[in-house]
């Protein structure tokens, strides 16, 4: 009997729609890091004005900063190791609604307790980044996932540098909500694309959710991030202060304690204690402090008042387009950051990228008076920070099992916030200190703002020297092992004969 011919497929059929999932995937989880990132600096030109604008004190205004940092630092590691654990798709979904629920609520309210909490809410979207490498590991064939990673990493500078002047724009030209009415459709095209057009990965780590060291990290976290980020505020000798460092100290003793000791532990401390690993996230650490430094004091000394006699004096949306370059050239230069670590490998790209972020800030100490010169210095920086962001989650990902990548990149991320966060502080506490009055208020000196670029820049050679100690895993090393067992295999068969 003859077989049935098969039926033929009529045009347009949807056997061309994996295809194209398969291509958007990359733009796609891209587009949810710039997310992100625009997420986090929105708020900043609306800081000035929030006080009038809510009827809340300065401080008040404050947390919805502080309450961003404090829940991403908190729900990095958490969903990252959840995404590991139930599937990444589902919680970098979950993790999109979050933050697009949060500036839903942003848009729909005048209220400064709702509006903190709503900022806490978008906080979700800092395990984005994390996620998103986990799933082009686990998605990508190996040609491909390099310079995807590096995309993705320079997604949070790219953001930044997008979200400022974007902001400036809409609160100048209109209602303060418009903005977050914005970011609430993008938020929302976010959360359908990656429904659309990413693939669950297949890679999981099943055990129990250690709901203690999740609780008992987010309590360190919290205590720590909190004394850093008040402490200018408070007084760093305060009894307040204080006491959330100590107690930060005697919870993280105890978390490590009890990590330790489970045997599903929501962060692999022996994984961390490697070398490769540790080192990679002492130096993600460093280049956080030294890369937020850059847009901290290029902001604030660009609007300084031109009777200063080094102020330029120039609005918030000058102040976003000055730095807007930087990141364009980290969109630009991601591509040849995946080639050098191709080429060298990540070890040697990191320290590259901190080295490159030091000499911008020599150029910032040489000249912080002509505005073209202010643009070169902070593009410089820009460009290493590309280099070196784009290294970090290469080190992970060649360090560690592939069902544990979402949570060790998410510990690295985190360790690039404290790093923010510390920085921001240190910052803070050198330009308060070197401040004069002009016009009657009290304004940072040129001499403080070389200070802080001289220290940004001393933290990333420290980056650099913690980039060359990590343990070499260059490019050719898989390569170099398969040419040894061979060549093992071939003298053994020699000897043999």
């Amino acid at each position: 009997m003859d077989q049935p011919a098969p039926i033929p497929q009529p045009p347009g059929t949807p056997a061309a729609a994996p295809a194209l999932r398969d291509r958007l995937t990359i733009p796609v989880l891209a587009s949810g890091g710039i997310l992100m990132a625009v997420m986090q600096t929105v708020v900043v030109p609306l800081l000035p004005d929030l006080p009038r604008l809510t009827g809340a004190s300065a401080a008040a205004v404050s947390w919805t900063v502080t309450a961003t940092l404090l829940s991403g630092a908190v729900l990095t590691p958490v969903l990252g190791r959840a995404g590991d654990m139930y599937g990444k798709k589902r919680v970098l979904t979950a993790a999109l609604a979050l933050m697009t629920i949060g500036s839903v609520l942003c848009a729909l309210t005048s209220d400064i307790g709702v509006l903190i909490a709503a900022r806490a809410l978008q906080g979700a979207a800092a395990s984005v980044v994390p996620l998103s490498i986990s799933i082009l590991r686990d998605e990508l064939p190996p040609e491909r996932r390099g310079s995807a990673v590096a995309l993705m990493s320079s997604t949070v500078g790219i953001g930044a540098a997008l979200g400022l002047p974007l902001a400036a724009l809409v609160v100048q030209y209109a209602d303060w909500h418009t903005m977050f009415w914005l970011t609430s459709a993008l938020g929302a095209l976010g959360v359908m694309g990656t429904w659309w057009a990413v693939k669950e990965s297949p890679v999981r780590e099943p055990g129990r959710f250690d709901v203690l060291g999740a609780l008992g990290l987010a309590a360190a976290l919290v205590c720590l991030l909190l004394g850093v980020s008040q402490g200018g505020t408070w007084g760093w000798g305060s009894a307040r202060i204080l006491a959330l460092f100590l107690a930060a100290v005697v919870v993280l003793a105890l978390w490590w304690w009890q990590q330790l000791r489970t045997g599903r532990p929501l962060v692999d401390l022996r994984l961390v204690s490697r070398p490769r690993v540790g080192l990679s996230h002492v130096a993600a650490l460093l280049t956080g402090f030294a890369f937020y430094a850059n847009s901290l004091v290029t902001a604030q000394l660009v609007q300084t008042p031109k009777t200063t006699g080094y102020g330029l004096g120039l609005s918030i949306v000058a102040t976003g387009l000055c730095l807007l370059p930087g990141g364009v050239t980290m969109l630009l230069l991601s591509p040849l950051s995946a080639r050098i670590s191709a080429a060298r490998g990540p070890r040697i790209t990191l320290a590259l990228g901190a080295a490159v972020i030091a000499c911008g800030y020599a150029v910032r100490i040489a000249d912080s008076r002509d505005l073209w010169m202010i643009i070169v210095g902070a593009t410089v920086v820009a460009t290493g920070t590309t280099l070196a962001y784009s290294a970090l989650p290469t080190l992970i990902l060649r360090a560690v099992p592939a069902g544990q990548t979402a949570s060790a990149n998410g510990v690295n991320v985190l360790m690039r916030t404290i790093g923010q966060a510390v920085s921001s502080a240190a910052v803070a506490a050198v330009l308060v200190h070197h401040s004069s009055p002009a016009g009657g208020v009290p304004v940072p000196t040129l001499h403080g703002y070389l200070l802080a670029f001289a220290m940004a820049g001393g933290v990333a050679l420290a980056a650099c020297v913690a980039a060359l100690t990590i343990p070499g895993d260059g490019p050719a090393d898989g390569t170099r092992r398969a040419r040894v067992g061979v060549r093992g295999a071939r003298d053994q068969a020699l000897e043999g004969a």
